[in-house]
């Protein structure tokens, strides 16, 4: 059995930064790739970000490259998404994600 719970999230101007963390509880945690997923209002829910196991591979959707970084510290059992030059339609509740497993989310907004 794993937990996830994200924190991070809050409303920042067009431009700015935050940082989102993944809070796993579990022993397995180091060995599950981990996710970034979102859902904006009135839409699906998204990739936005993977990494594996060990961290050495990364993926990311088209709509944030260059501009989030997703990376993990398996000895704090912790997964972050670095979320820098923030845009108005990033705005979305962000949730972590492993295997079957799923945070509560965290909501990013983003103000023009």
């Amino acid at each position: 059995q794993v937990q996830l719970v994200e924190s991070g999230g809050g409303l920042v101007q067009d431009g700015g930064s935050l940082r989102l963390s993944c809070a796993a509880s579990g022993r397995t945690f180091s060995s599950y790739a981990m996710n970034w997923f979102r859902r904006a209002p009135g839409k699906e829910r998204e990739f936005v970000a993977g990494i594996s196991w060990s961290g050495a591979i990364t993926s990311y959707a088209d709509s944030v490259k260059g501009r989030f970084t997703i990376s993990r510290d398996n000895a704090k059992n912790t997964v972050y998404l670095q979320l820098n030059n923030l845009k108005p339609e990033d705005t979305a509740v962000y949730y972590c994600n492993g295997a079957q497993y799923w945070g509560q989310g965290t909501q990013v907004t983003v103000s023009s």
